[in-house]
């Protein structure tokens, strides 16, 4: 994917944060409209690779053994956990700890699969507004503002108007030769400062590098009417590069962004 094509990618995400739609189109794939492209699976893997290369955490799912001896027997679970970006082709780089759940399941025989979704570090200027508003008068609730301003709002944003995707695939050691091992520990706890504590070779717990080798790819872009969901291609989601993705911005990275809302007076 050329730089150039980028550019329509900008404009795919000035139009999720545009404010110029009335919320009906949410129920209708208005495809004659260009603000409302839906960005292709290449477009949306550029967006993704974005948010692996900015994020810190995802959640590991995994199954609990089947030969355990307890109601957990064949249970899925899905665990936080540290991730980085220290590879080019797009497989996440774990810190395996050997105690922790997640890894002793996949050493049990476990699947996995890593989960993350794009967590704006800014709140919008303006938001979505009238759905809140609609549902809170519907239903009656009259205390519906006092409860939104009694403690600050920790997801103060549409979540289900933001990209998310689920990686699925296989771990793979990490047996780096000495020069290898300081980038990966450099790289590594340059997302995680405290991670240093538990680097292969610690006193602590028994640790080891790995790489979650992706398979599949599933995305969904926020809501379907302007953005893509369905599987990304491997080879797509392989072949971004670091320069691709550093030349977009994510809604939310920037001070003063606007959820798409139908106008200043229905604000939140």
């Amino acid at each position: 994917m050329k730089l150039s094509v980028l550019g329509s990618l900008a404009g795919a995400f000035a139009a999720v944060t545009a404010d110029a739609h009335h919320p009906s189109a949410l129920f209708h794939n208005d495809a004659h409209a260009a603000a409302h492209r839906i960005p292709t699976s290449y477009e949306s893997a550029v967006m993704g690779r974005r948010i692996l290369g900015l994020s810190k955490l995802g959640e590991l799912s995994t199954v609990f053994p089947t030969k355990r001896e307890d109601d957990l027997a064949g249970v899925p679970i899905g665990m936080m956990d540290y991730v980085a970006d220290c590879e080019e082709e797009g497989n996440p780089t774990l810190l395996a700890i050997k105690i922790a759940t997640s890894f002793r399941n996949v050493e049990a025989g476990s699947n996995i699969s890593l989960s993350m979704r794009w967590i704006p570090p800014y709140p919008p200027a303006r938001r979505i507004s009238f759905f809140s508003r609609l549902t809170a008068f519907l239903s009656g609730d009259a205390s519906y503002n006092e409860a939104a301003n009694a403690t600050p709002d920790p997801v103060p944003y549409s979540a289900a108007n933001l990209p998310r995707f689920s990686l699925m695939g296989y771990l793979e050691p990490i047996n780096p030769e000495p020069v290898e091992a300081v980038r990966l520990a450099a790289c590594f706890t340059g997302q995680h400062r405290d991670a240093k504590w538990w680097l292969p070779g610690n006193p602590i717990h028994e640790s080891s590098w790995a790489r979650l080798v992706v398979t599949h790819v599933y995305w969904v872009g926020g809501f379907g009417d302007r953005a893509y969901i369905g599987p990304i291609p491997l080879e797509q989601w392989n072949n971004v590069t670091q320069e691709e993705w550093s030349s977009i911005k994510l809604p939310g990275e920037e001070k003063g962004w606007s959820e798409w809302s139908v106008g200043a007076s229905d604000e939140l």
